[in-house]
């Protein structure tokens, strides 16, 4: 009998150890923080540096530049230049200048969401303060990486969220990129 009781007693204490499964997280969530303020100016395709406009045609050779920004952000210096493909294809290139010479770090087109990797939507609306893009812009980073821009509904000026995609893998971001 004693035996019994030691061995039920032993049996409760191990089952009381183990104490309550943990609820799995709540899903990180998505919306950034707004990035610093830039400083935002138009440019005129014949004001651009020759710099800019010659990282711009290496990338994309025969590119009709539509419209370019000059953007001064924490010091440093960007130009967004858009245009489109000698097949008539939209494209945005983003350039950021370093040590006086201009490089291309992301080449942008919009997508409808609907387009974007199941992988990446599928983790976009796993956050907990998930929303429906009104706008999507596919970014192609110069490292090979996808950067999905999502921007909230009644709010264009920066995307509210951005998911990376990169070898088969989406990945929520905690930090806007600096360009």
């Amino acid at each position: 009998m004693r035996g019994r009781i030691w061995l039920t007693a032993g049996a409760v204490l191990s089952i009381a150890g183990c104490g309550k499964a943990e609820a799995p997280a709540a899903p990180e969530k998505s919306v950034l923080a707004d990035g610093p303020a830039a400083d935002i100016r138009a440019v005129a395709e014949a004001d651009l540096p020759q710099g800019v406009r010659d990282a711009v045609l290496a990338k994309v050779p025969g590119m009709k530049i539509a419209e370019a920004e000059r953007k001064a952000r924490d010091g440093k210096l960007f130009y967004d230049v858009e245009g489109t493909r000698p097949d008539g294809s939209p494209v945005e290139l983003d350039l950021i200048e370093e040590a006086g010479k201009y490089r291309v770090v992301e080449m942008q087109r919009d997508i409808a969401w609907a387009d974007a990797p199941a992988p990446v939507r599928t983790t976009a609306g796993a956050a907990a303060d998930a929303f429906t893009p009104a706008r999507v812009i596919e970014s192609t980073q110069d490292d090979g990486t996808i950067v999905y821009e999502l921007f909230a509904p009644g709010k264009a000026d920066e995307p509210a969220a951005e998911v990376n995609w990169k070898n088969g893998k989406a990945t929520l971001r905690t930090t806007r990129n600096e360009y």
